[in-house]
């Protein structure tokens, strides 16, 4: 297996591609000889997949709290080296991208697809990926791809890798042809796990002291300790964590990490230690769901001057490391490197009583309760808050009776209301709607966060007003929001607790301000494809995730079909040039209803009408039938006009013609109702053709040429014999010349030249233009085959025959 990197730059990385293997199995004994700590949770092999042209791919990972590393091995038939990627347009270009928490979606904007994150994979190079849950990467497909992410990267949790055979608007824009490149790919995905939850790093051989929690009555507030309260005991709940051990001593330099689980949305997270630290930096690192370093961690401080204090920390796993740093050292002076630093360290999570939140507890906090939709697709629901303020018989709700009436230290124009709703396991494919209407203009700010509330200092999307917002934000998407109306959706939401939090901001107005209505609900498809197409719910490669997408007309793609990629009079010109260039059909039927050839002409008529009817249903103008049975009739009937045309040139009855045209109409109806779209059912047509065309011949010779016999041929002497032979060969050459008008057979073949080069350059977007060109070319080069036809050939060989027979 090749050796393969991925490098990007990135300053804030959480996700770090740091081994790449040669090799990428290898068995579980090898850690145990070694003293490592860990066995195989799970490993998962997606079989050799082909993706066709704007095809995609989606493969969850499910990593637990106690997991070690996984191990990803991709192997395809991808060939890119820097000149093609930076030749190949988006709509072409084979990419893998990854994202934490739900399916990535590179196509939704054109900020995931720059030159700052999409490059090709360079060997020997070393380097991470930025994956927040708001962030994404992608990165050019290479032929083989090996990595190996430990639980000092990737937090635990779902993770998701994307394969895509290009991106951009075009991607889920109706086609009449796909076309183009495509690729083939296998998987192999393996987590490790530690066999103790105590243990962390890559191979579980270092030790995590977990915190036992109990409520507690005392409170040390930040920067202050000497116990003086600057909080409303009354109103906070005091939940104080301590190690097993009560006092911990570290020499320089070395960490000691802890674990603390937060149960529930808190309004404070407090680290402090205590002890003898003279001269000695206690630095405290602290990261949610993963193991902080010096380099790589969310917060940060010296505790041994002050407390570290953590506003609204997430819900989940938080991991402390404490490392003592030697100030001596630091300063360049001398290190004594048995010095021991012993100090107890404490953590107090302080949480709000239900339904109350923010700084002292001031706030409403309400729970939204998941109310299904009836009839729709899958957890397709709407939110409503738990409370009796407000009625629970419509999808909407009113907010007047429900915001927060005080504010936190005196400022009346910053007071919060906060609302709490869960993504269920599995919907992480979905899209919150959030919705506010009102009759005057909207005094609301609206702030969402994973995991935990939001504020103005911690927040993963936001509405401030049309100028101020996520906009930018490539899962975040604004629509038609105004004074009066806020309208946006966050895509592809991860699965879990989402807080939302709604900042008054006119709470001093006295005037009488009319309701404004806000509605949360989790969709499958932003405002329902935008009535530009169809709404379609897939799942990943596990079956675990539900995922929904748009399919657009031919008019629309992107997303949520929201861009017009052809615009109505160009379609209008696609409509005509596509139902139109079928006329040219009535050029073969002419001639064959002037020869009497009945039944070519019934098939040639039928085919330039099915043709037309087809194409207008399949640019959206009219359809007589359903789609399926247009596409079969074209299909079908125009394979039948091109092995008819072969059949017409051979000079036989009427019974053989009516023969081989059932066995023909047999074989090419199979074929249009498999698989007609195949580019391989062109040869396999022109075979058929010519395959019936020797067939005619041969009938025609047996038929006209019954008296040359072997019986005759032996009364002859030798000589006679192979004069006999010499005179017949020379005959049928010179008749197949007489068969044909040669002017007319160079015109068919110059037009079928011109049917296949227009068949080569079709494109998605140039379908319109050259398809109709083969409709003309196709149709005027069978006209030409049928008019080289001679009607003298039967006479010539009826005169020949008497000679022979003497």
């Amino acid at each position: 297996m090749g050796f393969s990197s991925i490098l990007c730059p990135s300053s804030n990385s959480i996700l770090s591609l740091f081994i790449l293997y040669s090799c990428f199995f290898g068995p579980c004994h090898m850690y145990d000889e070694l003293g490592y700590k860990t066995f195989t949770v799970s490993s998962f092999s997606y079989p050799r997949t082909t993706l066709r042209p704007f095809d995609l791919r989606y493969i969850r990972v499910d990593l637990p709290s106690w997991f070690s590393s996984m191990s990803i091995a991709l192997n395809s038939d991808v060939e890119l080296d820097a000149v093609s990627i930076k030749k190949a347009r988006e709509s072409t270009l084979p990419i893998i991208c990854f994202r934490d928490g739900s399916p990535p979606l590179p196509d939704v904007s054109n900020i995931s697809l720059n030159d700052s994150v999409l490059f090709p994979l360079s060997n020997g190079s070393f380097g991470g990926i930025q994956a927040l849950q708001n962030v994404e990467q992608c990165f050019p497909m290479q032929k083989n791809i090996t990595m190996k992410l430990t639980n000092e990267q990737i937090s635990p949790g779902a993770w998701y890798f994307g394969l895509f055979n290009g991106v951009g608007p075009t991607r889920t824009q109706s086609k009449m042809i796909v076309r183009g490149p495509s690729y083939s790919f296998s998987a192999n995905v393996t987590v490790e796990g530690c066999t103790t939850s105590m243990a962390w790093g890559p191979y579980c051989n270092q030790t995590v002291d977990p915190l036992s929690c109990v409520p507690s009555d005392s409170y040390f507030p930040v920067g202050n300790l000497s116990g003086d309260m600057s909080h409303n005991q009354t109103n906070e709940n005091v939940i104080s964590c301590k190690s097993s051990f009560e006092t911990s001593c570290l020499g320089d330099d070395e960490p000691k990490v802890y674990s603390l689980d937060v149960l529930a949305v808190a309004e404070q997270l407090t680290i402090m230690a205590s002890g003898n630290v003279s001269g000695i930096n206690l630095m405290c690192f602290a990261r949610h769901g993963v193991i902080p370093s010096a380099s790589l961690h969310d917060y940060s401080s010296n505790i041994s001057e002050a407390p570290l204090s953590i506003r609204s920390p997430k819900v989940g796993r938080w991991y402390i490391a404490i490392l003592p740093v030697n100030i001596s050292k630091e300063l360049g002076g001398t290190q004594n490197t048995t010095t021991k630093v012993c100090y107890s360290m404490e953590t107090q999570v302080l949480e709000c009583p239900i339904g109350k939140a923010g700084s002292n507890c001031t706030w409403e906090r309400y729970v939204l309760q998941t109310i299904l939709r009836r009839d729709s697709n899958p957890f397709e629901s709407y939110y409503l808050p738990v409370s009796g303020k407000v009625s629970s018989e419509s999808a909407n709700f009113p907010l007047e009776p429900l915001v927060s009436n005080s504010s936190y230290d005196g400022k009346p124009d910053d007071i919060w209301t906060y609302f709490l709703l869960d993504i269920p396991r599995g919907a992480a494919g979905g899209n919150i709607h959030i919705r506010l209407t009102s009759d005057t203009d909207i005094d609301y700010e609206v702030y969402a966060r994973f995991g935990g509330l939001p504020s103005l200092d911690s927040w993963d999307y936001y509405y401030a007003n049309s100028t101020r917002s996520s906009d930018g934000s490539m899962f975040f998407m604004l629509y038609n929001s105004s004074q009066e109306k806020v309208d946006f959706y966050l895509l592809y939401v991860r699965e879990g607790t989402w807080g939302f939090g709604l900042r008054y901001l006119n709470a001093t107005s006295s005037a009488t301000k009319d309701q404004t209505i806000m509605s949360v609900s989790l969709e499958r498809c932003p405002k329902r494809c935008s009535s530009h197409g169809e709404c379609r719910v897939a799942f990943d490669a596990s079956g675990l995730t539900s995922y929904s997408f748009c399919s657009c007309d031919r008019r629309h793609g992107g997303f949520d079909c929201g861009i017009e990629i052809v615009s109505h009079q160009g379609h209008i010109w696609h409509s005509i040039c596509l139902i139109a260039s079928n006329a040219a059909a009535v050029l073969p039927a002419f001639w064959a209803l002037r020869q009497k050839a009945l039944a070519e002409w019934v098939i040639y008529t039928s085919s330039g009408i099915s043709s037309g009817l087809y194409h207008a249903c399949d640019v959206g103008t009219w359809c007589a039938l359903t789609f399926n049975v247009l596409q079969f009739m074209d299909f079908w009937l125009s394979f039948m006009a091109v092995v008819s045309t072969f059949v017409y040139l051979a000079t036989i009855d009427e019974v053989f013609k009516r023969a081989i045209h059932a066995a023909v109409a047999i074989l090419t109806a199979l074929m249009a109702v498999t698989k007609a779209t195949r580019s391989t059912n062109i040869a396999i047509v022109i075979a058929i053709g010519a395959l019936g065309l020797l067939i005619g011949w041969l009938i025609e010779i047996s038929t006209n040429y019954r008296s040359f016999s072997f019986s005759i041929g032996f009364s002859l002497s030798m000589v006679d014999r192979w004069q006999t032979i010499k005179d017949w060969l020379q005959d049928r050459i010179n008749t197949f010349f007489r068969r044909f008008r040669w002017g007319f057979m160079l015109a068919g073949f110059t037009a079928l030249a011109m049917a296949a080069i227009s068949w080569k350059l079709e494109t998605s977007e140039s379908y319109w233009v050259w398809h109709s060109v083969w409709h003309a070319t196709i149709y005027t080069s069978s006209f030409f085959f049928l008019c080289s036809k001679t009607k003298t050939i039967t006479v010539n060989i009826e005169n020949q025959r008497t000679p022979v027979g003497n």
